[in-house]
């Protein structure tokens, strides 16, 4: 009996599911109000971190802008506080550190509030074949683009259990979807980062939080210079991204309350084809996009052996 009103339920939730997505197919949904929320962007130095602040200064949120560099960090609450009487507050912190984080959150907490719209943007990458990297290459990746995540949102995510009121963000990638050459230890921290933003994604749901919504965020390249020489083999296909418009689609995603965001489109069809076919033919598809050989030609910003912050560089 159970088991029959069980899938009674879960069907009549699909058809209304269903029925939603197409009528916000047609009419566009209602967008959230965020002024006077405070929005904490981390690698907000420069690249997306930075065109992110300055698009939520001119909705009136209050910002708190993280990075480790804080001369860039500085000029990006300078450039957002341009958009008007807008609140922003620059902290330095280095985000591989927990202690750091536990230490800058209780500042912020102190200094501004309790944060209502956490977004975790930082990250690194190497761009070298896996032999190759490091290993303290290997353990710094992992601590910013995976394990801050988990320092961050257990420093702001209890006073949004709370009120029951909040938006967690989470800048993955592509990569963090899809293995690619010279990528093994970017691709394995960003599978992380969105393996752990799903999973508390339910369990806010499971404990009835759901007024605490949750974004993930999965872009292709970005043309910023992060990952410089990397290229795309068919541009009309998997064009380099530009980064006002990833920007504009991340806040739209916020204001609508998005789960899942894929940028571009056409890389879900991928991963739906990955899915279905042979591994011979998953290669093949691999080689026909060019993912085993994009990373070919990576130079980066700085010299070889330097490990840049993902807001200098483009997304994967």
């Amino acid at each position: 009996m159970d088991l029959i009103l069980d899938t009674v339920t879960f069907w009549g939730k699909i058809l209304r599911c269903l029925l939603e997505s197409l009528i916000y197919k047609i009419i566009s949904k209602k967008k959230k109000n965020v002024a006077g929320e405070i929005v904490l962007i981390t690698g907000a130095a420069s690249g997306l971190g930075r065109l992110m602040a300055i698009k939520f200064a001119s909705l009136g949120a209050i910002l708190v802008l993280w990075d480790i560099n804080e001369e860039g960090n500085i000029e990006t609450c300078r450039l957002a506080k341009e958009k008007g009487d807008v609140k922003a507050f620059a902290y330095k912190c280095d985000c591989t550190n927990r202690q750091d984080i536990y230490r800058v959150a209780d500042q912020v907490k102190k200094e501004v509030g309790d944060v209502t719209i956490l977004i975790n943007n930082a990250g690194v990458v190497t761009g070298k074949m896996f032999l190759d990297i490091p290993d303290d290459m290997v353990e710094r990746t992992f601590l910013l683009n995976v394990l801050s995540h988990f320092w961050t949102c257990k420093a702001f995510l209890p006073s949004m259990i709370k009120a029951n009121h909040g938006h967690l963000v989470c800048i993955s990638s592509a990569a963090g979807l899809v293995g690619v050459s010279g990528l093994s230890d970017y691709c394995a921290s960003k599978f992380a980062a969105l393996g752990f933003a799903e999973s508390l994604f339910l369990e806010l749901n499971l404990v009835k939080k759901t007024k605490i919504k949750t974004t993930i965020i999965c872009p292709y390249f970005l043309k910023t210079g992060m990952f410089e020489g990397c290229t795309t083999k068919y541009p009309l296909l998997l064009p380099l991204l530009d980064p006002e418009d990833v920007a504009q689609t991340i806040l739209n995603a916020i204001l609508e309350e998005q789960l899942y965001v894929i940028i571009p489109k056409i890389i879900t069809f991928t991963l739906f084809l990955k899915q279905i076919l042979s591994t011979e033919m998953t290669i093949a598809l691999a080689e026909y996009l060019g993912v085993h050989t994009c990373m070919a030609s990576f130079k980066g910003r700085n010299k070889a052996d330097e490990v840049q912050t993902e807001t200098e560089r483009e997304h994967l």
